[in-house]
């Protein structure tokens, strides 16, 4: 992996890589280079197929306080306008692989919404998320009423949101925000964990799972139903179906390839 200036990337380790934030002096606040860092990662690892899913991380003290205030502010409205920033989110949001987030701390403004863009999120107990953004005199900016209102409803959304307020780590499992809560230091051996069981499962399989749960956001149950049809008729195709069936019926560990 290159030798970033912001993040720390692992070598893949059964399958898994770990992205941890890495701007402990500004409560890794997300600038511009930093998410051109998670986003040229993320990309360099779509074909790759030693690299099955990926964990983010922040350590065991603080997610992502938010977006850069320093940098938000040399930009006026034309700035805003041209502002690479979009392009870096669209990038994480389309990676195809499983992205689980270990999230301890604050995870604030930007940070909640990185948090948003992963599939799976497991919180330490000292977590707490919000979005802020209103106290700045802004709204977020990087899907953050758009997924909040999906995920916890629209209430919730708009107390978040309209009011500033944070929540701590069990409400956001009561809403659904995260899926499991831990002590801080356990929650990202509980994330890699998960990463490296998700990593042995057949990839095509994970992939068009992936492709169909999030669709589930977009669409209308009767075109989620028939994306869901099309991608189970697709896996009959696989030989790596095939292997899961024999495996099962012979009592034995798969060997998926992703073929």
């Amino acid at each position: 992996m290159p030798d970033y200036q912001d993040i720390l990337v692992t070598a893949p380790d059964s399958g898994v890589i770990t992205i941890t934030l890495n701007r402990p002096e500004a409560r890794n606040a997300l600038c511009n280079n930093l998410l051109r860092e998670i986003a040229e990662t993320l990309d360099s690892t779509i074909n790759d197929d030693n690299i099955k899913a990926v964990v983010i991380t922040g350590g065991e003290h603080v997610f992502a306080a938010g977006a850069d205030i320093k940098e938000m502010a040399e930009l006026d409205a034309v700035g805003v306008m041209n502002d690479i920033r979009p392009s870096y989110w669209r990038r994480i949001a389309q990676y195809p692989k499983p992205i689980i987030a270990a999230v301890n701390g604050f995870a604030l403004g930007g940070g909640c919404e990185l948090m948003m863009h992963c599939d799976i999120v497991i919180a330490g107990d000292n977590a707490q998320f919000g979005q802020p953004e209103i106290n700045l005199g802004i709204i977020p900016g990087a899907g953050g009423t758009q997924r909040l209102l999906r995920t916890v409803g629209k209430s919730m959304a708009m107390q978040l949101v309209l009011s500033g307020e944070f929540i701590n780590a069990e409400q956001a499992r009561d809403f659904g925000l995260v899926s499991e809560i831990t002590i801080p230091e356990m929650s990202y051996n509980r994330a890699l964990k998960l990463a490296k069981n998700i990593a042995r499962k057949p990839p095509l399989a994970v992939r068009l799972a992936k492709e169909s749960l999030l669709k589930a956001y977009e669409t209308t149950l009767e075109t989620g139903l028939n994306l869901e049809r099309k991608s189970f008729t697709l896996l009959a195709a696989t030989e790596d179906r095939n292997e899961g069936i024999a495996a099962f019926m012979e009592k034995r560990r798969p060997d998926f390839r992703g073929k």
